[in-house]
């Protein structure tokens, strides 16, 4: 079995076709893409992300996804020119060597962040796929075996314009069968307080974390996290800027409510840096952006210094998301899954076979053989951008 052809697809859904923006009602144009103040990183105005296609000489096709939610484009040219020449006419089975290829490939260049991390990680799920479809076998069997049929999750975004509206929506989500929700922050201390308050009222019993994105000083983001205590927060993420590693150390010996980092992270070396010095509590991998091979090395390495692991997931589409439930699934560590309602129409979009969520939120871990969806190639060629 040989590598035959390799294919990359730019996907871009406006925010009509998707019926929805990731970005929200409240981002603000900003340079061709949009920003949502106070928060720094550009969004889309409606949903990107890179899909890769391996086939190989006797037809067998894999599918793989890098979360890329601002030009897609960048990571596509990676795989086009860097990346399928080191795996042309290889047996795709070879997961792990070909993962030590891609990353040798490109040591002094970045090989293991940015946007070659995101291209490498595409191309590794699509390996994993293939593997699996070779073998009929699911990914989650692959890794050693899933630890449930299902998956738990928690609502990650609570949508308003108000904390009156997200309060509202919130007891819409506990009706439902939700106990779990994160809400998007990072105001200041005064406003990120109100709304945890309005969303606690809705239940009592609901676990609640606070994603902050990377918005706060160490001295603000102590006084936020005592308060969070005092509330039995479930966990306080991205409080500080993303490389301020001491910053968080310290931040995490302060408080008992425990630090959640990860989606800005793509090596097994990063996390093991912020693992050993004790700043993180609860690692977040975003497989869209690991790959499957990187995000069974983080979560091992989480479990082995007694930290919880919830896989991060925003703006991709299925095959990412699949990839992240059956990671999930098999990791020993795992609290769970994150789960944004309003995209999951958006990664079902490309699929024949939608991923299922259980009413209370937990994803059922497809048991097909690879990732265990099925891609519709003409919606993804209908909506794959032009370079």
């Amino acid at each position: 079995m040989k590598i035959s052809r390799v294919q990359t697809f730019p996907l871009f859904l406006s925010k009509e076709d998707a019926d929805n923006s990731y970005a929200g009602e409240s981002a603000v144009e900003h340079r061709g893409y949009m920003i949502k103040p106070p928060w720094r990183s550009l969004y889309s105005r409606g949903y990107e992300s890179l899909l890769v296609r391996i086939e190989t000489e006797d037809g067998l096709v894999g599918w793989g996804e890098g979360l890329a939610p601002v030009a897609p484009e960048v990571a596509a040219t990676i795989v086009d020119q860097l990346i399928t020449p080191l795996v042309l006419g290889e047996d795709p089975r070879r997961v792990r060597v070909l993962w030590h290829r891609m990353t040798e490939s490109m040591r002094e260049r970045g090989h293991l962040t940015g946007h070659q991390a995101d291209a490498m990680s595409a191309v590794d799920i699509a390996l994993w796929d293939l593997w699996g479809r070779a073998v009929g076998l699911s990914v989650a069997e692959l890794a050693g075996g899933s630890h449930s049929p299902t998956v738990p999750s928690y609502v990650s975004g609570v949508r308003g314009v108000d904390d009156a509206e997200r309060a509202d929506r919130a007891a819409e989500l506990v009706a439902a069968g939700t106990r779990r929700m994160k809400l998007h922050l990072g105001t200041d201390l005064r406003t990120d307080l109100a709304s945890y308050d309005a969303i606690q009222a809705v239940d009592p019993e609901l676990k609640i974390g606070l994603d902050a994105h990377w918005s706060y000083r160490l001295g603000e983001a102590k006084a936020l996290g005592k308060e969070l205590d005092a509330r039995g927060a479930w966990f306080f993420e991205a409080p500080l800027a993303p490389e301020d590693v001491e910053g968080h150390r310290d931040l995490a010996a302060s408080i008992s409510t425990p630090i959640a980092v990860g989606e800005a992270m793509r090596s097994r070396f990063e996390f093991a840096d912020w693992l050993q010095r004790r700043a993180l509590g609860l690692a977040q991998p975003d497989i869209g952006r690991t790959g499957i091979t990187e995000g069974l090395a983080i979560a091992g390495l989480a479990d082995a210094f007694h930290a919880q692991v919830a896989p991060h997931h925003s703006a991709a589409f299925g095959i990412a998301m699949a990839a992240g439930v059956h990671v999930a699934a098999v990791s020993p560590s795992l609290l769970a899954f994150e789960y944004q309602p309003f995209t999951l129409p958006v990664a079902n979009r490309i699929l024949t076979t939608p991923l299922e969520v259980h009413p209370d939120g937990a994803f059922v871990v497809p048991t097909g053989p690879g990732l265990g969806v099925d891609v519709d190639e003409d919606v993804v060629r209908r909506f794959t951008r032009s370079r």
